[in-house]
């Protein structure tokens, strides 16, 4: 394999395999950071912010409960699938054109789903949210790459980066509890708007970019396999929640999904300008760093899946106490991303950070398997929630970072998505599987200790709690994989002052 990002210690000339790094640096590269920044908070809200609102909408616009996921799934499966192509999209055309057609896409989406007045027009418009996410993500990413390339700058710009991917998830329950108890569960969506103009704008005049690479095709055999892929699995996870794994169309989705992209790894290989090129594959750095945040996000999305359920079900919190209660979480993220990382990064080797950073986090679920009916929040939620978040401020960054790192310039945009795509693919893992084995666990405990009809609401409580904090061991297990996975692969060297 090769190791491409840890040998980046001698400043090489520019020519065509290189990054843009030794190019004069824009006076106003840290007002671009917070364009940048804003663009990608609005994409992680999206993925939760709708989770607290969504009993609301059901009620408004008639959903059945069979229905109902369709406001989350139709999100991230067209977010999850196409982010390899619009990746692509990105070096092809210019990642500065790709980022502000995706900011207008998704605030057009946003109005509509907020205007909807039936499901079928908020399903509609949410996937359409998930396309312009899947062009605006991996635009903003590459951005970030090839704006910020000074060690130290790039260690504290990624420190940003990786608090607001950390974060973003649970800053979208605080805003969905606060925006549907006070106005009403559209401004969940209409909210992105004005994030959204303010993010042109500033994109408009803050932002700089090459042309678009004319050597970059579009590797159409290569979209369908890999995108159809990429679709079939994320679906394939989402309706395993509802259905169950042994359901037919489950196991067609997830079979299908698995021979499409091994056929895509297949064509890859001899595609004369591939979606994905191996070569971003075959690098130790990239490759772990792909892992370790699949399995990484496994474990984050099952705790933000079963402390909402916990907070509101067994706690009896509303949604805004709920969100505020994941406060904690979020300023934890940002302080190991931005105080910790970002500074050590550009000293010590990346998996000096990723792995403990795992272990904390692992330490974290740890804690939350101990829950039962009657803990309290500050005995057992927060602690758990600040190691947690500590150990995934201290993963994120240097993965960002690490996995972005001295990439060609034609290749930015599809490795920032596949880092988003690791991203996607092991929440849709997390969520589904995870709820999978907490419904089962929970039917088991009910089943063994409801011998007395009188107590029936007590045992359900207690089975449920034990559902949650069945799965969360398991989501241990991922967290402690994820920290192999950094140990194994990622052997990146610090990248000092004045090399790039």
């Amino acid at each position: 394999m090769s190791d491409s990002i840890s040998t980046g210690a001698t400043r090489t000339a520019p020519g065509p395999h290189t990054t843009d790094a030794v190019a004069a640096p824009d006076p106003r590269r840290w007002w671009g950071l917070v364009v940048i920044a804003l663009a990608q908070l609005m994409v992680v809200l999206d993925a939760t912010i709708v989770n607290i609102a969504l009993p609301s909408a059901q009620t408004d616009l008639g959903m059945s409960d069979a229905n109902r996921q369709w406001v989350i799934t139709a999100y991230t499966l067209a977010f999850g699938g196409l982010l390899l192509l619009g990746g692509r999209v990105a070096d092809l055309v210019g990642r500065k054109r790709t980022f502000i057609i995706g900011l207008v896409g998704f605030a057009l989406a946003s109005a509509v789903g907020g205007a909807a007045t039936s499901s079928g027009m908020l399903f509609a418009a949410r996937a359409a949210q998930g396309v312009f996410g899947a062009v605006l993500a991996p635009s903003a990413l590459s951005l970030m790459t090839t704006t910020f390339t000074d060690p130290r700058e790039r260690g504290k710009a990624f420190g940003i980066y990786g608090a607001l991917a950390g974060a973003g998830g649970a800053v979208g329950l605080l805003l969905g509890g606060i925006l549907t108890s006070y106005l009403n569960w559209r401004w969940c969506l209409y909210v992105n708007i004005p994030i959204a103009v303010v993010a042109v704008v500033g994109a408009k005049i803050l932002l700089h970019d090459r042309p678009g690479h004319k050597d970059v095709r579009l590797d159409v055999p290569g979209v369908i396999l890999g995108c159809g892929g990429l679709v079939a699995i994320v679906y394939g996870f989402s309706e395993a929640e509802p259905r169950g794994w042994g359901d037919s169309l489950v196991v067609s989705l997830l079979i299908g999904g698995v021979v499409a992209l091994i056929a895509f790894v297949l064509w890859q290989a001899r595609a004369k300008s591939p979606l994905l090129p191996l070569r971003i594959l075959r690098d130790r750095n990239r490759a772990g760093c792909f892992l370790t945040m699949g399995l990484a996000t496994i474990g984050m999305f099952g705790l933000f899946l079963f402390m909402t359920y916990y907070l509101q079900g067994i706690l009896g919190y509303s949604p805004v106490r709920t969100g505020l209660a994941f406060l904690p979480m979020s300023v934890a993220i940002i302080i190991g991303s931005t105080q910790i990382s970002a500074r050590l990064l550009p000293r010590v080797q990346a998996r000096a950070l990723m792995v403990p950073g795992m272990l904390l986090a692992a330490c974290g679920l740890l804690i939350l398997t101990q829950l039962d009916v009657d803990s309290a929040y500050a005995t057992h939620v927060l602690p758990a929630e600040l190691v947690m978040g500590l150990g995934m401020g201290l993963t994120f960054m240097p993965v960002f970072s690490t996995a972005t790192h001295g990439v060609r310039p034609q290749d930015a945009g599809v490795t920032s998505a596949m880092v988003n795509t690791s991203q996607q693919v092991g929440g849709s893992l997390g969520t589904a599987l995870l709820n999978t084995i907490a419904t089962s666990a929970t039917s088991t405990y009910i089943a063994s200790h409801l011998t007395d009809p009188s107590k029936k609401a007590q045992v359900v409580a207690s089975g449920v709690v034990h559902g949650y904090t069945h799965a969360i061991g398991y989501a241990v297990v991922a967290m402690l994989l994820a920290g192999c996975a950094a140990a194994l692969l990622v052997n990146a060297k610090p990248v000092r002052h004045g090399a790039h």
